[in-house]
This record gives structure tokens, sequence and C-alpha cells, in this order.
């Protein structure tokens, strides 16, 4: 019996294998995630031009030229927001040092017992504090959290009183993975989720706010990705992987625009059994969009692209919705395939 379920093992072993073999070489972006463990460019572009073609379709004077610019630039703002949360936890880190310093010198004073640095000292917020590519993106930038001083100070005192601060001050581990796994915990718990914070930034660049959510997600993989033997140099993630990323925002969003008669035909060809006047007009631009990723780059299978605009339909659309876009584009690929449109392969229902 252990025999039969090791070969079974092992057989599954080499299946799963043999899968990502397929995935490799068919799209590049699903190599990038796997071997550098980023997948950020493709899925911040993706979300971007949802919210830019929407906003083109809104606006009066559609000028392809203009919005293209904007997507670039607004891609732009994104990895600003991705330093800027990564310095808040060196800002905040500084504030507990001036603290520190302030409990220090009562402490003395008093002749009281000397209060713990272990949080001021944290070694992952330290080596964050050093990095070479953070301090270097930070020192180009006009806003520092340095002109933020009574917003360090709450946060400072939010996390002090909170439970994941109290039992870190009182575990015997002193570690750098516990270190980090602190800071991994309170940026999930007081900063991801942050009213306060949400309001601050939305001051900073109207972009912000609707970046935060992707932008958090960014975040919590390069704290987890932190090794402590890196020391200054760990890298964090680049702004584009590579100019390929940067051409695919480019052609992807044209391709959306100047085919976007052609697409919404598919949509109505393959609509019958669909309620199609009913659609959310944000929606139509989600699945246009993914038609024009399926028919614009051979590399992406089929089940990437639906799978990517499912999952933005969930956070930009309605309840119903990523059901709905699922079946829709699932039919709509289909069609295209059968009728010699889209050259690439599905597996049968």
């Amino acid at each position: 019996m252990k025999n039969l379920l090791f070969q079974l093992y092992i057989l599954h072993f080499f299946c799963v294998i043999g899968e990502l073999f397929v995935l490799l070489q068919t799209d590049k972006s699903i190599k990038i995630a796997i071997w550098n463990g980023i997948m950020i460019n493709r899925e911040l572009i993706r979300t971007k031009i949802v919210q830019l073609t929407y906003a083109y379709y809104q606006n009066g004077s559609k000028n392809i030229e203009s919005a293209e610019k904007e997507l670039v630039f607004s891609l732009s703002k994104a990895y600003d927001l991705y330093n800027y949360l990564l310095a808040l936890i060196v800002g905040i880190t500084q504030e507990s040092r001036r603290h520190l310093e302030v409990a220090q010198s009562r402490a003395k004073r008093e002749g009281t017992e000397m209060p713990s640095q272990k949080f001021a000292f944290n070694r992952f917020a330290m080596q964050l504090e050093s990095n070479k590519m953070l301090n270097e993106f930070m020192e180009n930038q006009k806003t520092t959290w340095n002109d933020e001083p009574e917003f360090l100070r709450k946060m400072y005192l939010q996390i002090t009183e909170s439970d994941i601060y109290k039992e870190y001050m009182d575990a015997k581990e002193d570690s750098y993975e516990a270190d980090r796994e602190l800071w991994r915990k309170l940026y999930r718990t007081l900063i991801q989720n942050n009213d306060s914070l949400d309001a601050l930034l939305e001051e900073k660049s109207l972009y912000w706010n609707d970046d935060k959510e992707v932008v958090d997600t960014f975040v919590l993989k390069t704290i987890k990705r932190f090794e402590e033997k890196n020391l200054s140099n760990q890298e964090l993630l680049p702004e584009y992987d590579n100019l390929e990323d940067k051409d695919y925002a480019r052609k992807l969003f044209r391709a959306t625009i100047m085919n976007a008669d052609e697409y919404q035909r598919y949509m109505s060809e393959t609509s019958r059994n669909w309620d199609f006047s009913r659609l959310a007009y944000m929606d139509i631009v989600i699945m246009q969009i993914a038609i024009a990723e399926m028919l614009t780059f051979p590399s992406i299978p089929v089940n990437v692209s639906i799978n990517e605009y499912v999952e933005i339909a969930k956070l930009y659309s309605t309840p119903r919705s990523a059901g709905y876009i699922n079946g829709m584009l699932d039919a709509i690929a289909r069609h295209l395939i059968a009728t010699g449109k889209l050259l690439k392969h599905m597996e049968d229902k």
C-alpha cells in the first residue's frame, strides 16, 4: 500500500512539473513570476488600464495620446506609493527612537529600569532603513514622512497599544525572523486598512487611494522576501521588470481603445445566453480589455487572461459581475478560437 501511494505521489509530482514546463514555454510573465517572485507589473498594469479605460470613455475629449501619457504617469505614481509605504515603516521606527530617548532620559532621572530598545532597533526595520534602493528613491522625492510628524506619532502610539506589539515585546524569541514577522503583522493589521492613512494619501496624490489596495499586496510581498544576509543590498520590486512590460501596457491600452467596436461585436455575438443589456458598463470595459489581451499577446494563455480580469471584476464591479464575466469571456474565447480569430488552445469543457 505504501509503495502504491509513493508511486501515485511521484506520478502527480511529474504531472505538475510537466504542466509547469508548458506554462514556462508559453508565457514569459509566468516565468518571471516563478523565478523572481514578482508579478507586480502585469497585475498593476491590468488594474490601471481598467481604471483609465473607464475614465477615457467618461471623458468627452477622448484623446488617446493624452490617455496613454496618463497611463504611464499613473503607473509611476503607483511605484512612488510603493516606496512611500515602505518608507512609512522607517518613519515609524525613527519616531519610536524619539520616544525611546525621552523614556531613557526619564528613567535616568528617576532611577527606574531602562526601557526596552527591542522595537526601536528592530532588525528588519533597520535593514529597510539602510536599504540602498529605498534611500536612492526617497532622496529624489519632494514628499517624505518627516513632513508628517503628527501622523507618525499617532501611528506609533496606535502600534504600542496593539496586542501584536505587546506580544512581540513580551516574547522570549529574539531573531531577525521575529522582527520581520512583527512588521508583516503590523502592516496587515494597522496600515493596510487605515482610514487616517487613506485620507492623508488622498491629499498627497489623487492616484494613491485607487492604488493602495493593490500596492499594499506588493509591500507585504516585499517584507516577506527580505533576508538578513542581504543587508542594505536587499532588492525591492522594480518599477518595470523589463521593457516588455512597459510595451505591454501601451499595446494593451491602444488595442483596447482602437478595436473597441470589434471587441464589443464579439461580446454581442456570444451573449445570446446572457442578458447583455443588463451588463454594468464597467463589466463591458473589463471584458473589452480582456479580449484585447487575448488577441494581442500570443504568449499569454487564455485562462490566465480570464482569471486576471475576473479578479479585477471582484474589486471594481458589481457582486454578480465576476461570475458573469467568467462565463462570457470563456464563451467569447471559444467563439474566437472556433472562427480562427484567436490562435490559442483551451481545454474542452
